[in-house]
């Protein structure tokens, strides 16, 4: 126990207040000891400010090769979404299904740096709420001080759980500081069930002590909120819905009801706005409008990455010295074709004339392209009058078109680039488009129809969706949207498990895997090596 405490008080204890960068360093102050630092509000602002680092360093961790664990499991098991080029790491091989690559394995299947997340929380929670507000001498309001780094901590620990039970289902329920997490204690893996009412019992503490408005603005979006709770509260409401039983695609109506009654409550509360889409980047780079919780990466405080996904695909139109035709990961050319497709209509003669849909290759001749017509291209199908589109995507027309999404690119020295866009955790519009989603279950198409076309004619498509469309399509393009418009923010994967829409767009994941949970994680074996109550994650038994 305490070599693990020690271990994350030492990486945590870093920042004497709530300013952003305080938030965000991980150099250890002292070798504080557990007993004798629970003195003051600058020690829990300390502990605070480590908390938020540690979870930080456990979703932007990765590989030798510095790939961010977060974008990995959310968009790049899908290959429809974004291709890994081979780099010696295996990680490629994560997109045919296969989790089981030692490199790979042994990184993304290690759940430690979570568990360090949960157990500060846990120190936390239980040494804050034992001090008096005698001890707050610093702060003008200490009950709310007090309310704030509890509840802060409770907000922590449920998005831990909930990161650790989409990737893995079952996980160990660690919810003291009285233990070394997992291994010391020989604990086990609790049922998904169990870790899912745990975060919703975490979550509602978090919002009984956490307000809507900051006490710091600096604190602001990268620090937890009410707001910040309810949208994890939503996520966990329709994850519950329609995880629970694999067998099934009925969404238990219960949690449908209660994410729709919880996004309510955030958009009649949270001040929270979508950005005009002028100011498209703005979203991305941070602590804009629309943002509800955030991990901070403001170079302003020196907090850039060269690790972010971004330096992944850009090339040397964004970045000076980087390879200018070649990038790591790239986006594949029928993802544009498939989500940003469009229809060009006119006459078409094949013998005889024909007024329809063309296809490529095909002589169309309509008001846009009078006679004698044009041949129809590949890209002619790609709806580039989609802001997203013309703002997110470059070399559209290579082989190899990357994404350009996250370009707040800073330099401190000469080859020395430093990525400074806010790792988005949630956002307004994942919000409204939830909204969708809920209306799907509950059958109403037209709501969930008027949503999306709202999204896409704020981005200027002009490929609505017909009011005559079936709940079956309209769940395609429900997901087709949130593929436009949360794409690499870490929401993919999880939005094709949840609505059922993994089949067209992950081909290894068939029905009878999916029914046997074999889109969750394997655990490393190396976290059996000191408990032999762990198990392996059932589908991956024989073949790790």
């Amino acid at each position: 126990m305490k070599k693990i405490i020690l271990y994350t008080l030492a990486l945590s204890f870093v920042g004497l207040t709530y300013s952003c960068k305080d938030f965000l360093e991980e150099i250890p102050r002292n070798s504080t000891y557990v007993g004798e630092f629970w003195k003051s509000d600058t020690d829990v602002s300390s502990a605070v400010a480590g908390n938020y680092a540690l979870l930080r360093d456990a979703i932007t961790s990765g590989n030798f090769e510095n790939v961010p664990r977060y974008y990995l499991y959310g968009d790049g098991v899908p290959s429809t979404y974004f291709t890994i080029q081979y780099s010696g790491d295996g990680l490629e091989g994560v997109q045919t299904g296969d989790f089981s690559w030692r490199y790979t394995i042994e990184s993304y299947g290690d759940w430690t740096k979570y568990y360090k997340t949960i157990i500060m929380s846990n120190l936390i929670i239980e040494k804050v709420s034992a001090m008096g507000n005698e001890l707050f001498v610093n702060q003008t309001n200490p009950t709310r001080f007090k309310n704030e780094a509890i509840g802060q901590a409770y907000f922590l620990r449920a998005l831990s759980y909930f990161m650790l039970t989409r990737t893995w289902g079952d996980v160990p329920l660690v919810l003291t500081t009285s233990s070394d997490p997992i291994a010391a204690d020989q604990v086990g893996r609790q049922p998904k069930a169990e870790i899912l009412a745990q975060i919703e019992k975490d979550c509602h503490e978090a919002a009984k002590l956490l307000g809507w408005t900051y006490t710091n603005q600096e604190a602001a979006k990268v620090t937890a909120n009410k707001g910040s709770v309810y949208a994890l509260l939503a996520h966990m409401y329709l994850w519950r819905a329609t995880t629970t039983n694999l067998s099934s695609n009925d969404p238990i109506m219960t949690d449908v009801n209660s994410a729709d009654t919880t996004i309510a409550a955030l958009k009649a509360n949270g001040g929270y706005a979508q950005v005009d889409t002028a100011n498209y980047y703005n979203t991305f780079i941070g602590k804009s409008r629309e943002g509800i919780f955030e991990i901070a990466a403001s170079e302003q405080n020196l907090e850039g990455s060269t690790a972010h996904i971004a330096t992944f695909f850009l090339r040397r139109a964004q970045i000076d010295y980087y390879n200018p035709t070649y990038s790591r990961f790239f986006v594949p050319k029928n993802y544009l074709a498939t989500h940003y497709k469009r229809s060009i209509v006119g006459w078409i003669w094949t013998g005889t004339w024909e007024y329809r849909a063309a296809s490529i290759g095909e002589t169309v001749i309509n008001d846009e392209y009078p006679d004698p017509g044009v041949v129809v291209t590949a890209d002619m199908l790609i709806d580039s009058t989609d802001v997203r589109m013309r703002r997110n995507f470059t070399d559209v027309a290579s082989s190899q078109p990357t994404c350009v999404k996250y370009q707040n690119v800073n330099y401190r020295a000469q080859n020395s680039a430093f990525i400074s866009n806010n790792t988005i955790i949630f956002r307004y519009s994942d919000m409204l488009l939830l909204e969708a989603e809920i209306a799907l279950y509950k059958n109403d198409v037209a709501k969930a129809i008027t949503i999306i076309n709202g999204f896409r004619t704020r981005n200027g498509s002009t490929s609505l969706i017909a009011a005559t469309a079936s709940k079956t399509e309209v769940m395609k393009e429900y997901v087709l949207e949130r593929g436009k418009e949360l794409y690499l923010e870490g929401h993919i994967y999880y939005d094709l498990i949840r609505t059922r829409q993994y089949a067209e767009f992950i081909p290894w994941l068939s029905p009878q895997r999916f029914t046997l949970g074999g889109f969750y994680w394997p655990v490393s074996q190396l976290l059996f090596k000191n408990n032999s109550f762990l198990t392996q994650t059932p589908y991956w038994i024989g073949k790790v």
